[in-house]
């Protein structure tokens, strides 16, 4: 195919448009934006509503963890693995709340991976989440699983 592979997980959260979890281009993996969801389910871990449903707040060391995960299932089933990270930018719509506890969690997940680092605050992501991932992975040790 040109212009790179074409990688779709069947773990990771199904995408909410029209692209896929991954894409390969010569030895870079270049990853969609991953939030917290998890694949086949209506809920979104971390989100707190209320009695009538209405989203009013947000478990963002949980959404942290969901989100870490999906990306390293992606990344798993690209062939590749954590260690290739090599550029992370994060999404977050609230910065003054959530930072601290991100970036703790951040730096115990990351830990040795040293990828290159930006978080930016965005008035709103497509779903009701609190934060989602774009990643970059060099993968030069191989084919990646089809």
């Amino acid at each position: 195919m040109a212009g790179g592979q074409i990688i779709e997980s069947a773990r990771a959260p199904e995408p909410v448009g029209a692209f896929p979890h991954a894409r390969r281009a010569g030895e870079f993996l270049f990853l969609s934006g991953i939030g917290p969801r998890v694949r086949g389910a209506s809920e979104i871990p971390g989100v707190v509503r209320d009695a009538n449903g209405t989203v009013v707040g947000h478990d963002i060391e949980t959404q942290c963890r969901t989100v870490f995960a999906n990306v390293r299932t992606v990344l798993e089933d690209a062939g590749a693995r954590w260690e290739d990270l090599v550029d992370v930018t994060v999404y977050l719509t609230d910065m003054a709340r959530d930072f601290s506890t991100y970036n703790r969690l951040y730096a115990e997940h990351f830990a040795g991976v040293h990828a290159c680092r930006t978080t930016v605050e965005v008035t709103a992501l497509p779903t009701p989440i609190a934060i989602e991932l774009k990643c970059i992975a060099y993968v030069p040790h191989g084919g990646l699983a089809g």
